[in-house]
């Protein structure tokens, strides 16, 4: 796992308050003003000690120059996931501006260029019905001849520009294309990212509005992980949450929308039909993760059996993104409850203890 993808799980976790007052500490500890570019920063360092960030900070502090609020811009820029993306983002546009530009200016010139033969040929015309002589008609048809293939080698050359300004456009848009999904994806499992989610959720409800159709909400989360992780360390972990995640990706295929939500814990949404299939995808999740006997990849060790838990909801027509969240939430801490290895619908439970959750 990156470190950044680390530090993104971390936050999300038990572990987050202390880490949060660690980076305060360590801003105080450098005289820095703790703004929210500052606490992201330093929020990085205390979660990844060891990486290039911390370390580039260390260097800073150690030859005395500070932090002032310009370096803090610069270190965002370098190495916080966002700005890098945003400075990806800008640098893109900015080439496709460029080379939008420099196609306007060839067009451009191609019509000045065709004002000009059209010109030409109005006087060679008018040169024409006035000639008497043939040296002046092959005269008039020399500057033809001339303006043609000068027009032809013009537009030949504007065809090309074309050309290689499409492909260069196409270039930039499928660029763009991966930094979006880039800027979308869970590297450790190729699943949607929390910020996905939170984006095809809201579009899943309003769209949902529109119609009249359902949507279901699962909550996944695998059961006593940070046991296993404690036992066998997080490079074994994440082998295991790569395994959950490919298990939960084959079942809840397109038009399910799958995302790792955090740490251990997954996200799927089930759109219009979809929704009534939620509990039977879930138990084919549940039982194919139940029913293998994995080993850990480095030295072949039984790892033993892993078991996940879920919850459900399906959505009540005008019901907010936090409401449905609230009541998978509920729903997954009912099958947790009630001895894990299950999945447990919002639904059955009861009207106070679903409202409480």
């Amino acid at each position: 796992m990156k470190a950044q993808d680390k530090v993104e799980t971390v936050i999300r976790g038990p572990q987050s308050y202390g880490l949060a007052q660690q980076a305060l500490d360590m801003m105080q500890g450098a005289k820095v003003w703790p703004t929210p570019l500052n606490f992201e920063l330093w929020l990085y360092v205390a979660g990844d000690p060891k990486g290039e960030l911390a370390g580039e900070i260390e260097r800073l502090i150690a030859e005395g120059d500070g932090i002032s609020e310009e370096m803090s811009e610069e270190l965002a820029t370098r190495y916080l996931p966002k700005q890098r993306l945003n400075e990806e983002i800008r640098d893109t546009g900015d080439q496709l501006s460029k080379e939008l530009a420099s196609v306007s200016d060839a067009i451009r010139m191609a019509k000045q260029n065709n004002e000009v033969f059209g010109r030409t040929l109005e006087i060679a015309g008018a040169d024409m019905d006035a000639a008497a002589d043939p040296e002046t008609i092959r005269a008039t048809v020399g500057r033809l001849a001339n303006a043609t293939r000068t027009v032809h080698e013009q537009n030949a050359r504007l065809e090309q520009r074309l050309a290689d300004s499409t492909a260069e456009v196409g270039r930039l848009k499928e660029h763009l294309e991966q930094v979006r999904r880039d800027a979308t994806t869970d590297s450790l499992t190729n699943l949607a990212n929390r910020k996905a989610f939170d984006d095809e959720l809201d579009k899943a409800l309003s769209e949902a509005d529109a119609s009249g159709e359902a949507v279901a909400l699962a909550l996944l989360d695998i059961d006593h992980f940070k046991g296993f992780n404690d036992s066998w360390g997080h490079q074994t972990g994440d082998q295991v949450i790569r395994f959950v995640a490919s298990v939960i990706g084959r079942a809840a295929a397109p038009p399910s929308f799958t995302a790792r939500y955090g740490g251990e814990e997954f996200a799927i949404i089930f759109p219009a039909e979809q929704a009534k299939i939620a509990h039977r995808v879930l138990e084919e999740i549940r039982g194919e993760i139940a029913s293998r006997a994995l080993k850990r990849r480095s030295t072949n060790d039984d790892l033993g059996q892993i078991t996940i838990s879920g919850g459900y909801a399906t959505r009540v027509p005008g019901e907010s993104a936090e409401s449905l969240m609230e009541r998978a939430d509920a729903a997954l801490y009912a099958s947790k409850r009630l001895g894990r290895n299950r999945n447990t619908k919002s639904e059955a439970l009861p009207k106070t203890r679903a409202a409480a959750a």
